[in-house]
Formats: C-alpha cells, sequence, structure tokens
C-alpha cells in the first residue's frame, strides 16, 4: 500500500512557475512508476507526463512538453512536477500517481494503483 500527497500548488500569473511535490509512503517507493495527470472543471483526467521506477526515463505530454519536467528524489520518497511558462489552459487539478505498469501503458490513468489527492493549480491570464 501507498499513500501520496501532494503539495505546491496555487495561483500564479501566465509565464509563471510552479513546483509541486509528492510525498509516498511505503519502503518500495522506488518500484514505482511515478505519474502527474490533470483534470480540469468540465474535462477528463488527462496525462502530464511519468517517471518510470527504473531507469527515470520521463515521458510528457505533447501539451507540457519543454515546460514541464518530472524528477525524483527516491532517498525522500519524493517526486517533483516543474512547471514553466504556465498559461490559463494549464488550469486543473493536479494529481500523482503510483503503478507498476508496463512502459507502453504509462499513459493509461486506469493502469496506477494508487493515487494522491489532488493539489489545485490556477493560473491567471
Amino acid at each position: 500500500q501507498v499513500q501520496l500527497i501532494e503539495s505546491g500548488g496555487g495561483l500564479v500569473q501566465a509565464g509563471g512557475s510552479l513546483r509541486l511535490s509528492c510525498t509516498g509512503s511505503g519502503r518500495t517507493w522506488s518500484t514505482y512508476n511515478m505519474g502527474w495527470f490533470r483534470q480540469a472543471p468540465g474535462k477528463e483526467r488527462e496525462f502530464v507526463g511519468v517517471i518510470r521506477r527504473s531507469t527515470t526515463t520521463t515521458l510528457y505530454a505533447d501539451s507540457v512538453k519543454g515546460r514541464f519536467t518530472i524528477s525524483r528524489d527516491n532517498a525522500k520518497n519524493t517526486v517533483y512536477l516543474q512547471m514553466d511558462s504556465l498559461t490559463p489552459e494549464d488550469t486543473a487539478v493536479y494529481y500523482c500517481a503510483a503503478g507498476t505498469q508496463v512502459l507502453s501503458a504509462v499513459r493509461d490513468s486506469g493502469m496506477y494503483a494508487f493515487w494522491g489527492q489532488g493539489t489545485q493549480v490556477t493560473v491567471s491570464s
């Protein structure tokens, strides 16, 4: 069982930056792929990016590629989502999630076993 807690959300102006953190419990933290998803009002939850468990390879949605960066510190059981050049379209609740799926399934929210409670990010124009 893994419990995840996100932090770092808030209100920021367009063009600004935020860093979200996701801290988890459990001694097997490093064995999980750690994904970030977001859900805007009236929209489905969408994949933002993932950092893989063993190689720390990262993958990103096209909409955030080049602006968002995911990193992890296994010693602290924490994964980070650095968000730069934010736009109002990035406004959403952001969730971190843990899973052990293969590479081909990392964009599928249904393949993640554990989820955080979410943190609100609001970008003003």
